[in-house]
């Protein structure tokens, strides 16, 4: 069983990584507004997601190191991003995405797997 400490960061992670997804595409969905709304707006979605990734990551190196930490955080924006933009902006995910999202989780089993010894 994880403890909390090993727990924590992922937890945190998704969440900020939502905020940030909003923040980064959100505005995707509002291209008649002027730009400087969307890029202040985002800004303070993204003031949101550092209030949960800084304490992610602050907890989660004690338990994870910053590679690993790194790696789960690209894993789940990829997730995130793979869920918002089917739901949200309605967009189609198509193999080659697939293909793609599935070579970055093959490189992040490699992160966490012990090292090869040559």
């Amino acid at each position: 069983m994880m403890n909390s400490s090993a727990i924590a960061p992922i937890i945190l992670l998704v969440i900020s990584n939502v905020f940030m997804t909003f923040a980064w595409y959100g505005h995707l969905k509002f291209t008649d507004r002027a730009l400087w709304i969307a890029i202040v707006v985002s800004w303070l979605i993204a003031f949101v997601e550092y209030c949960f990734a800084v304490p992610a990551n602050r907890i989660g190196h004690g338990t994870y190191s910053t590679a690993e930490l790194k790696t789960m955080q690209e894993v789940i924006t990829l997730t995130v991003f793979a869920g918002f933009s089917v739901l949200y902006l309605g967009e189609r995910l198509t193999i080659n995405h697939a293909i793609g999202f599935a070579l970055i989780c093959a490189g992040a089993f490699f992160v966490f797997k012990s090292p090869i010894q040559v």
